[in-house]
Parts: C-alpha cells; structure tokens; sequence
C-alpha cells in the first residue's frame, strides 16, 4: 500500500491555539451587550433625556464606539493574539489612515470655506468692498 503517515482527516493541519476561539456564551454575551448598547440611545432620544441636542449626540457616538469595540470582540474575535498579532496591528493602522484622512478633509474643507468665500459672510452686506480695499473695476471706471 501507501506510506501516509497522516490519518485519512488529517491533510497536513496543525492544532494552532490562535486565542480566542468561538463559543455560544461569547456570542450570547455579545448579543446582550449589543441590544444593551442599542437600547440605551434608543431610550436617550425618544425620551428626550438631554436638553441639548449635542450633548445627546455625543452621548450617542461614546455608546457607538463601545458598541465597535464589542463587534471586534465578541463576533469578530480580534485581539493581539489571532494571526500573531498582524490582523489588530492591520486595524490600527486602517483607523490610523481614516483618522487622518477625515481629519485632513475636514481641515481644507473648513479652510476652504475661510479663505476662499470671504463675499459669504452673513453680517457683511453684499457687493460691498472692506475699508481701504482698493476698487478695481473694468475698463476706465475709478
């Protein structure tokens, strides 16, 4: 016969202890977590907890950012110890990259506006040059 020195299920697969594996209480855990992050934002807006509007805003993205947090954890099962480490190191410098390139845009998008559409203004009236501007006009007006 042959010389395979692997059982028939065996097809050269190592047992890796990559971290965190899945189990039903993990995802439960993270389903309750999940419903619990939804809900209380859910009950902050209907019931009109805050007076400001921004201040429920902000209460809303904090539970957002928890709520990534519990995906990357319970369903996604990141941590430092799956792959060695690559796959967090990966979404650290994905957030990394979006942060910078969302801070930038808003940057030359508010600097944009600034600079480039002084004639915009609310409190100044239209068509009405600042103190000391000189006029320039077409042809030989003054």
């Amino acid at each position: 016969m042959s010389d395979h020195t692997h059982a028939h299920g065996d097809h050269g697969h190592h047992d890796h202890d990559d971290g965190y594996h899945a189990s039903t209480k993990g995802y439960v855990v993270g389903f309750v977590l999940s419903v619990i992050l939804t809900a209380i934002p859910f009950w902050l807006v209907m019931g009109n907890v805050f007076e400001n509007s921004n201040t429920t805003a902000f209460v809303i993205l904090g539970f957002a950012a928890v709520q990534i947090v519990v995906h990357m954890i319970y369903f996604l099962h990141m941590n430092s110890k799956v792959e060695g480490g690559w796959s967090m190191l990966a979404l650290i410098f994905t957030v990394l990259i979006v942060v910078i390139m969302l801070a930038g845009s808003i940057w030359v998008m508010y600097h944009l506006n600034h600079n480039m559409m002084p004639g915009m203004m609310h409190d100044a009236p239209h068509n009405q040059l600042p103190a000391g501007a000189p006029h320039v006009g077409h042809g030989n007006q003054p």
